[in-house]
C-alpha cells in the first residue's frame, strides 16, 4: 500500500465541475489501495476577491486579520471536496491548518512551517479514509491563523509527504509536467519526464512559474520525491528527484526566462573600499531584493555600479540612488527597466566546458547584445534587452537540441 499527497491549485478546482472530477480522481486512486492526503487551494480567483474586500476596508490591511481572511478560501475547498467524495460513496474527513496541526512561527502573511502534528491524519487514513487539508494556511503556539505567502499551498502538500513519509507527492496544475521552457514562446518545447532538484530550483528563482520555490527547497532538504501532473489530462508528468546517472545525458534542461526585470547604474563611483555597501545598503534597506550585480573600475579613480531589481521596484530603488549620488559624489544615475534575464540550465554543465561560449555564439549570431552575465555550477543567465526575448529563448532551445524531434 502506499501513500501519495495530491496538491490541487486553484484552476484544478475552480468550479463545482473541476472540484466533483477531482474527488473522482481521488476515489480511483483509494480504490485502488493507495492511502491518499489531498492538499488544495482555494477555488481560482477566491483569494483576488478576499484581498479587494480586504483592501475596501483598510489600505494597508492588518496582516493578522488578512491572514484570517485569506484562510477562509482553502476552507470552503477542503469542505466542498470532501462532500463530493461522500457523494461517492468514499469517506473523508476535512481539516483546516489549525485543526491538523500544521505549527508555524508568527510571521503574519509570509509564515515558516515549524512542525506538523500527523497523528489525526494517520489515524484517519488507518480507518480507510481521504484526508483533505487546507493548504497555505497554519496556525502559531498562541493559537492565531498563519498564512504562508502565495502558492503556499505547494508548501503544505510537500511538508505534509515529508511529515508522513509518503511514497510522493503529486502536484497537480492546469499543465502536464514541467518543460524544457515555456511552450507558448517555443512551441517545440518538450515535457521532461525527470529533472533534479537543483534544476528546479534553478528554474523555479528564474523564472518559471510551475512551481513555488519554497516548495522545491522543501523537496529537496527532505528527499521528497515531487511529481509535476496536470489536472485535466492523463499521463506520468515530470518527477523532481535527486541526481540519477541516467541524468548525465542532457547538457542543458532547459531555458528561463524573466520578464520581471530592471537594471540601475551608479556611475562615476569613488572607488574606494566599501562603496558597495554604502549604494547597497539603502536599497536592502527599503526592502528592495539586488539580483546581478557589476563593478567595473572606471577612469580617474572611479567605479560604474550596476545591479538588476525587479521591475516594481525600479522607480524606489532609483529614488534611492538618486539620493545617494550627491552623498557619494558619483557623477549620474541611470536606468532601464525594458530588459529580461534569460538563463540555461542543467546539471550536465558541470562536467562540460564550453557552454558559455557556445550560448554567447549563439546570441552574437542573432545580433543580441548581453548587458550582464551571471553564472553558478549548473545555470547562466543573462541580461538581454527585452525585445529580443522570444528571439534568443527560441535560438538557445535549438542550439542546445532541446526542440522535440
Amino acid at each position: 500500500m502506499a501513500l501519495y499527497v495530491y496538491k490541487f491549485g486553484g484552476t484544478s478546482v475552480g468550479t463545482v465541475e473541476r472540484i466533483k472530477a477531482v474527488a473522482d480522481k481521488v476515489k480511483k486512486a483509494r480504490d485502488a489501495g493507495d492511502q491518499i492526503v489531498v492538499v488544495v487551494s482555494a477555488m481560482s480567483g477566491e483569494t483576488n476577491r478576499l484581498v479587494a474586500l480586504a483592501k475596501d476596508m483598510q489600505t494597508q490591511p492588518t496582516e493578522r486579520e488578512m491572514d484570517v481572511l485569506l484562510s477562509t478560501g482553502e476552507q470552503v475547498t477542503i469542505a466542498l471536496l470532501s462532500m463530493a467524495l461522500h457523494n461517492l460513496g468514499c469517506e473523508a474527513s476535512s481539516y483546516t491548518g489549525s485543526q491538523v496541526k500544521i505549527l508555524t512561527d508568527s510571521s503574519h502573511t509570509k509564515a515558516r512551517i515549524r512542525e506538523i502534528e500527523d497523528a489525526k491524519i494517520r489515524a484517519d487514513l488507518d480507518a480507510g479514509k481521504v484526508v483533505v487539508v487546507a493548504g497555505f494556511q497554519g496556525v502559531d503556539e498562541d493559537g492565531n491563523i498563519t498564512t504562508l505567502g502565495r502558492g503556499g499551498s505547494d508548501t503544505t502538500g510537500v511538508a505534509l509527504a515529508a511529515a508522513l513519509k509518503a511514497d510522493e507527492c503529486h502536484i497537480y496544475t492546469d499543465v502536464d509536467g514541467v518543460y524544457t521552457t515555456d511552450p507558448r514562446v517555443v512551441p517545440k518545447a518538450r515535457r521532461l519526464d525527470k529533472i533534479t532538484f537543483e534544476e528546479m530550483l534553478e528554474m523555479a528563482s528564474l523564472g518559471s512559474k510551475v512551481l513555488q520555490i519554497r516548495s522545491v527547497e522543501f523537496a529537496g532538504k527532505y528527499n521528497v520525491a515531487l511529481r509535476v501532473l496536470s489536472s485535466f489530462a492523463e499521463g506520468n508528468g515530470t518527477l523532481i528527484t535527486y541526481e540519477e546517472s541516467e541524468m548525465e545525458r542532457a547538457l542543458i534542461s532547459g531555458i528561463a526566462f524573466n520578464r520581471d526585470e530592471a537594471k540601475l547604474t551608479l556611475a562615476g563611483v569613488p572607488d574606494l573600499p566599501g562603496v558597495a555597501s554604502k549604494i547597497l545598503g539603502p536599497v536592502a534597506a527599503e526592502n528592495i531584493e539586488v539580483d546581478m550585480i557589476v563593478q567595473n573600475v572606471g577612469a580617474n579613480g572611479t567605479t560604474d555600479f550596476t545591479f538588476t531589481v525587479n521591475r516594481n521596484d525600479y522607480i524606489r530603488a532609483k529614488n534611492v540612488l538618486e539620493g545617494l549620488r550627491t552623498e557619494l559624489g558619483a557623477q549620474i544615475v541611470s536606468g532601464d527597466d525594458s530588459i529580461v534575464k534569460v538563463s540555461i540550465v542543467g546539471v550536465g554543465m558541470r562536467s562540460h566546458a564550453g557552454i558559455a561560449s557556445t550560448m554567447f555564439k549563439v546570441l552574437a549570431d542573432e545580433g543580441i547584445n548581453i548587458q550582464m552575465i551571471s553564472t553558478s555550477e549548473i545555470k547562466i543567465s543573462v541580461v538581454i534587452a527585452e525585445k529580443y526575448l522570444e528571439l534568443a529563448v527560441r535560438a538557445l532551445h535549438t542550439a542546445f537540441g532541446l526542440d522535440q524531434a
